[in-house]
């Protein structure tokens, strides 16, 4: 070490009578987490300083907590802008961890000695971003992708380049985390710091105002430690990287006061939260990160025998997975990891030489079950546990009783949730979920569901991330409980929506909610933008979000009468307004208005008949105005065809009819590409239009007679589009369709028997008897009750039973 180092007075954590004890540690190192302790153990220092934000003092004593479990991690947010929030993470192998603990076992004063979170959370980058969005320490000690940031090296790819290791992480895992105990509990954090001094002295200090800021705070509450306790009385516990800069000799407390001087300030608060191994993996964001949480945790609660003990482990998951692995797979593999070390010149079997064993042994060679092996051990899913005397945000604190209450804890592991709403407590679920959605705190995501596709039905995607705490504390501005939160967020969003789409998919989320409170103001924002907005388009999307909003208030009991009134003027509207929108539209404009007609079609299917008014009043209208588009000749192609494909559906255009809407579309009269547009709205889409072509020959043989008299120089023009039309059926319906076509057209004429022409999958016409016999089973699929056996069975009966049962 040179002489003129700043560092010269510091002794490298040499025991009393030399000066404070400094230990340089990597961040989650399970090596230096149980170095730390067996120096602290040898020092038995009066007091400890950590590496952290000072405003922690006061949060120290819960560490010591029951029901404090790691990993864990300090949260401090700015209190006017709870988005500016910063972590320091800490797990069971964290050595900042270690000390705490280590500490308040012996009674020892335990203090924090890095920048306070007031000046942290007001740093900005040239950008004006906040500096501390994943935490102060992001960028301590020798961790690569921190450092780099900091000063364009990374200090243990240096070390581990000198070492002639070509990974950093395989370097520091065999000096460090698979080191067994030294004879000096000292000299591991002197070799570091050496190194440490070294590096800087090649590099520089990094010159990062921050860093630089930090490393002087510290001096400043290492000399008032040293001053209180005695100069060998306090042992230091920071980022190796930070070691050389504490040293004091040719420093001044002049020279730190001056650097802290005029520093930007917020007013903060923090507390202790959750925090999750897959937050500690580098990969998810967190600078000061590790690739391997769960094999590091595994290593530092087993320190005998950990290959051993590492394999056990992955021999049961995978067995849990109904893999065939036995207790001979676990001895080959511990046998061929040990194998490979040695060959390697390592220690001891690092995760490298363990995933290899067990790749080959245990998986037969494949890396398919190591991506089980790595989400679930390698990294894990652990999730911390925080006492509930730690300090929260009001709306936290009503979050977690209602999580107790509806029985709902907060997983790290991503898992799928089936909620009945007829049930008491999964409709209290589902509000809540849909309530802390609207507040912008996604812990749930609805879901496809596995089961009934009934409206009493609802499947939710969960998972806790500790980043949702933030939103929980962002969230706290609108009110001190989740439900009077969201009706001041939902009054608030209402009043400021522009959009008549944006306010109707508000409503939506109310009565999935049941904000009963934030009703009224946001239907009269409704109520008003839907009065302004003329754009058919916009009344076409915001029609459908109120009809599935009366159709979940009513399965949720909820008083939807003036939702009703709103989404009855809006159809009206929607039916004087839409033909003349369609006419002269171009390819572009036509696909989306043919997407508004369905999505419309389908909402004033669901909308119930508004009181006063006629039954059928609505419905008869709207066909009305299908029949308009079907037949106007100023109307695309794609949004005739689909106009007449929907009164076929709903049975108001008869089949004669649709065949002559098809004959006119195909004359020689009609450009080819407007005629392809009306068979691509007639039968395109996931309809069922490649069965209505099976099943009426009549309508297949117009579009194949068509398609065969279409001119050369125009085919090319009209095979994209009806290539995307057809390619969307069914690989089955494809088939019969291309027999049927190669049996012949079947023209305009009468229906041939199929079974005449040899067609696959068609019999010699249709046998009751047969087809009778299955009348029993249907109708008990369909719930009506078995047959009675003291009463006639007919067709007629039959078809009765089934219309019934199928109403």
């Amino acid at each position: 070490m040179a002489a003129e180092s700043p560092v010269a007075d510091a002794t490298w954590a040499r025991p009393a009578g030399s000066g404070p004890l400094l230990l340089g540690v990597r961040h989650h190192g399970p090596g230096s987490a149980r170095a730390v302790q067996a120096a602290l153990d040898a020092a038995e220092p009066a007091a400890v300083l950590i590496e952290g934000p000072p405003e922690g003092d006061a949060l120290v004593p819960l560490a010591g907590d029951a029901g404090m479990r790691p990993p864990v991690a300090l949260l401090a947010h700015a209190v006017d802008d709870p988005g500016r929030a910063a972590f320091w993470p800490l797990a069971e192998f964290s050595p900042e961890w270690v000390a705490i603990r280590w500490a308040l076992a012996r009674d020892v004063p335990v203090r924090f000695i890095d920048l306070p979170a007031t000046h942290s959370l007001a740093f900005t980058d040239e950008d004006g971003t906040p500096h501390a969005e994943t935490g102060p320490d992001s960028q301590d000690g020798p961790d690569p992708e921190a450092s780099a940031r900091a000063l364009r090296i990374d200090p243990l790819a240096v070390l581990a380049e000198a070492a002639g290791y070509d990974d950093a992480e395989r370097w520091w895992e065999d000096v460090v985390e698979h080191r067994g105990a030294a004879s000096d509990p000292f000299a591991p954090f002197a070799a570091v710091g050496e190194a440490m001094t070294a590096l800087r002295e090649e590099y520089g200090d990094g010159g990062h105002r921050r860093d630089l800021v930090r490393e002087a705070y510290m001096r400043i509450q290492l000399r008032s430690a040293r001053k209180e306790f005695g100069d060998d009385r306090v042992a230091v516990v920071c980022g190796a990287w930070h070691v050389p800069a504490l040293g004091l000799k040719k420093t001044t407390a002049t020279a730190d006061r001056a650097l802290l001087k005029g520093l930007p300030k917020v007013k903060s608060e923090m507390t202790w939260v959750p925090w999750t191994h897959h937050r500690l993996a580098r990969h998810s964001g967190y600078g000061a990160g590790i690739d391997s949480p769960g094999w590091y945790g595994h290593l530092f609660g087993a320190p005998d025998r950990p290959v051993e003990r590492w394999m056990t482990k992955v021999a049961g998951l995978l067995r849990e997975e109904d893999q065939p692995v036995s207790s001979a797979h676990v001895i080959e593999a511990v046998r061929l990891a040990e194998t490979l070390a040695t060959m390697r010149g390592r220690p001891l079997a690092g995760l490298t030489e363990t995933t290899d064993a067990v790749r080959a042994v245990m998986c037969d060679g494949s890396d398919v079950p190591l991506g089980l092996i790595r989400d679930r051990l390698i990294v894990g899913d652990v999730l911390g546990e925080v006492p509930d005397s730690a300090p929260a945000v009001p709306l936290q604190r009503d979050l977690t009783r209602l999580q107790r209450s509806l029985r709902l804890k907060p997983e790290a592991l991503e898992r799928e949730l089936e909620l009945d709403l007829r049930k008491e407590t999964d409709a209290g679920r589902s509000r809540m979920l849909h309530r802390l959605r609207l507040l912008g705190i996604g812990w749930g995501e609805p879901a496809a569901g596995r089961g009934s596709t009934g409206t009493f039905r609802e499947s939710w995607r969960l998972r806790w991330e500790p980043e949702l705490y933030v939103r929980v504390a962002e969230a706290g501005v609108w009110g001190t409980t989740v439900l009077s939160a969201a009706t001041a967020k939902a009054e608030s969003r209402a009043v400021s929506a522009t959009a008549l789409a944006d306010v109707t998919a508000l409503a939506e989320q109310c009565l999935l909610a049941e904000l009963t409170d934030a009703l009224p103001v946001v239907m009269k924002a409704l109520a008003d933008r839907a009065a302004l907005d003329a754009d058919v388009a916009h009344l076409a999307q915001a029609l459908p979000a109120l009809a599935r909003s009366l159709r979940y208030g009513d399965v949720r009991s909820t008083d939807t009468a003036a939702l009703g009134e709103v989404a009855a003027g809006l159809a009206e509207r929607i039916c004087v307004g839409l033909p003349p929108a369609c006419a002269g539209l171009d390819a572009d404009g036509a696909a989306e208005m043919r997407g508004h007609l369905d999505s419309v079609h389908t909402a004033i299917g669901l909308l119930p008949e508004a009181p006063g008014r006629p039954a059928g009043d609505l419905s008869g209208r709207w066909g009305a105005v299908l029949r308009k588009l079907a037949t106007r000749d100023t109307v695309p192609g794609v949004i005739r065809g689909r106009a007449a494909r929907l009164l076929l559906d709903d049975g108001r255009l008869p089949e004669d009819e649709a065949a002559r809407l098809m004959g006119l579309a195909l004359s020689p009269a009609s450009p080819p590409a407007d005629a392809a547009a009306w068979i691509e709205g007639f039968v395109g889409g996931a309809s069922g239009g490649g069965m209505l072509l099976v099943h009426d020959e009549r309508l297949l043989g117009l579009v194949d007679t068509w398609l065969t008299g279409v001119p050369d120089g125009s085919f090319t023009d009209v095979l994209p589009l009806l290539r995307r039309t057809f390619s969307a059926y069914e690989p089955g319906v494809r088939r019969t369709l291309g027999e049927l076509v190669r049996r012949g057209p079947a023209g305009g004429g009468a229906r041939p028997d199929r079974s005449e022409a040899g067609i696959p999958g068609f019999g010699a016409g249709v046998d009751e008897p047969r087809a009778d016999a299955v009348l029993p089973v249907v109708r008990l699929l369909l719930g009506g009750g078995p047959v009675s056996q003291d009463r006639p069975s007919s067709p007629e009966h039959d078809d009765n039973d089934l219309a019934g049962a199928a109403r």
